[in-house]
């Protein structure tokens, strides 16, 4: 029973990001919080507060906006004082430069007594640098920041 809570918990936060809603997601982080967007680009990096986690998410929707996740799997496995949750995902978007973003990965997440302690998300980085230098080229120089890390 607590195994499915948790991946319908999990559903729920990918259906706030797919809306944009980062703000509900963040309600459910741990102030000590470890973040990992795998990859050396201006969404890569790691995060340490929910401060930052705000920073990050809010670069992240103005560099691809509409981004949506489609989840493919959620696999839960410890209890509540130890969970341990995979979601394997593609996810879309539509960047200012009106290219085409696809990508898939996995986020692996651990959560403490219903909080997120760890996020890390193992993705193509290569598509995402190809993402970054496209906008930067169209004139996004966000695109060219360095990573939000604290």
């Amino acid at each position: 029973m607590y195994h499915t809570l948790v991946k319908r918990r999990a559903l729920q936060s990918f259906g706030h990001l797919n809306r944009g809603d980062y703000e509900t997601v963040l309600k459910s982080i741990s102030p000590s919080i470890t973040h990992t967007f795998s990859g050396h680009h201006a969404l890569g990096g790691t995060r340490h507060s929910i401060g930052a986690m705000r920073q990050w998410f809010q670069r992240l929707f103005r560099l691809s906006p509409g981004l949506a996740f489609e989840i493919q799997n959620v696999a839960v496995s410890g209890w509540p004082w130890n969970t341990t949750i995979a979601v394997e995902w593609i996810d879309r978007a539509t960047p200012a430069d009106g290219s085409d973003y696809v990508n898939e990965g996995v986020h692996v997440i651990k959560m403490r007594w219903g909080k997120v302690v760890y996020l890390h998300a193992y993705l193509d980085t290569a598509l995402t640098v190809a993402m970054c230098e496209r906008l930067t080229a169209y004139g996004m120089a966000e695109a060219a920041a360095p990573p939000i890390e604290d």
